[in-house]
């Protein structure tokens, strides 16, 4: 039995539910690389991951719900990365900021994708809540992992943690929609990242 990734309160899934729910997720990535947030169609997820209609809203009630997991899903993959290949730069601050730099440019290969599971982020309501917290959770992990401190982040540390995550998200979207060119990019998670070595030498306050 696998547990459901990135929602712990979900109940574990066999392996063969685990191996569905993978062809699931890449037939949405593979859907949305193609065409971005309108190719996602659910009919054709089903047909393209050869599963059931009605399993596959099952395991997704909705294409918002599916490309958050897919959203989740890539994070996943980028942590994963990040761990065989961590940033070097002694300080937790540029770490950071190296980090979401090879996130952003990973989403910069695929531009589609990355519009797709953007789209359905900012737009998911209540009923995807658990969809939405898994991906907040895993990118707040992923800036913790960086920063490379031990034991729990202190309320200082967090909250600074959210509003880099937050500048991180915004700046996704207006590069995706053409309002900021990928200088600005750089230089605003750069300059947000700054919040590290602020809260760290307790400049940060509430």
């Amino acid at each position: 039995m696998t547990a459901h990734p990135g929602f712990p309160s979900a109940p574990p899934l066999t392996e063969r539910q685990e191996a569905r729910r993978r062809r699931i997720l890449a037939a949405s990535a593979g859907l949305a690389r193609r065409g971005g947030f309108g190719a996602v169609q659910m009919r054709e997820v089903a047909e393209s991951a050869d599963v059931a209609l009605g399993t596959l809203y099952r395991y997704f009630p909705s294409k918002v719900h599916l490309l958050v997991a897919t959203m989740h899903d890539q994070l996943e993959r980028l942590h994963e990365t990040l761990h065989r290949h961590p940033p070097k730069e002694p300080e937790p601050a540029a770490r950071v900021a190296v980090t979401l730099t090879r996130a952003f440019r990973a989403l910069q290969r695929e531009p589609n994708l990355a519009e797709a599971m953007l789209r359905a982020f900012t737009f998911a309501d209540r009923s995807a809540g658990a969809e939405v917290d898994a991906v907040s959770r895993l990118t707040t992990e992923i800036i913790l992992d960086a920063v490379g401190a031990r034991g729990a982040p202190t309320p200082e540390r967090l909250s600074a943690v959210r509003v880099i995550a937050h500048t991180w998200h915004s700046t996704l979207i207006g590069w995706l929609s053409g309002r900021i060119s990928i200088e600005q990019v750089q230089e605003d998670i750069e300059t947000v990242c700054t919040l590290i070595a602020a809260e760290t030498t307790g400049e940060v306050r509430r």
